[in-house]
């Protein structure tokens, strides 16, 4: 049967596309919300790229309009990681509300990733559930449980949990690591009293990095 809605692709809820699982019209790649798309997972317009929200854009993730780069907030970017307009370049980036000596590429490349697990949604087991919870939730009976979701705080208290404590100290070395304004964020209280002038250590891929704690 002819499709009343003149999609040649699969799943497509919007018109006259020829990619997979849109709701958007004409668009030639897959999960796009937006229309015009012939890149992939779009929620804006006209994209040749992958998962834009904005419009126009030839790059991959970004939030702005008309940017031929990667991740830019701004417009017309052919840089990276712009939140400002016709930038070619990726800009230092601010860690801990101060201005760095690095990119946020140049951060990555150094420093890793040594993240912490960050669970939003965590299962609750039948056990563990507090009677409120029972009270509130429907259907954990027939699944012995249920799936909670966590706010921002409470994810990295769990992940900080379990983090390791080279994991600790990778976000205690990090550019301008101010501990008052981490627990501001994170709601992780990390008493530096002790370490202010002592060089924490860390390892990764096989290299050893030394900062100082301010």
């Amino acid at each position: 049967m002819a499709d009343k809605k003149n999609n040649t692709g699969v799943d497509n809820s919007g018109y006259w596309n020829s990619g997979n699982r849109n709701s958007g019209y004409c668009n030639s790649g897959d999960w796009n919300s937006g229309n015009w798309n012939s890149g992939n997972r779009n929620s804006g317009d006209w994209n040749s790229g992958n998962r834009n929200n904005g419009d126009w854009n030839s790059g991959n993730r970004n939030s702005g309009n008309r940017n031929s780069g990667n991740r830019n907030n701004g417009d017309w970017n052919s840089g990276n990681r712009n939140s400002g307009i016709f930038n070619t370049n990726e800009p230092k980036m601010r860690a801990f509300n101060k201005e760095s000596d690095m990119t946020y590429t140049e951060f990555r490349e150094k420093f890793g990733w040594n993240d912490i697990e960050f669970p939003l949604n965590v299962w609750r087991d039948k056990s563990e559930m507090t009677d409120e919870e029972k009270k509130s939730v429907s259907g954990w009976e027939t699944m012995s449980g249920y799936l909670k979701t966590l706010s921002y705080k409470e994810a990295w208290a769990a992940g900080w949990a379990k983090a390791t404590d080279e994991q600790k100290k990778w976000y205690q070395s990090l550019p301008n690591f101010d501990e008052k304004i981490f627990e501001e964020i994170t709601g992780i209280k990390i008493d530096t009293d002790n370490l202010r002038g002592k060089k924490v250590k860390v390892e990764l891929d096989g290299k050893l990095y030394t900062a100082t704690i301010d």
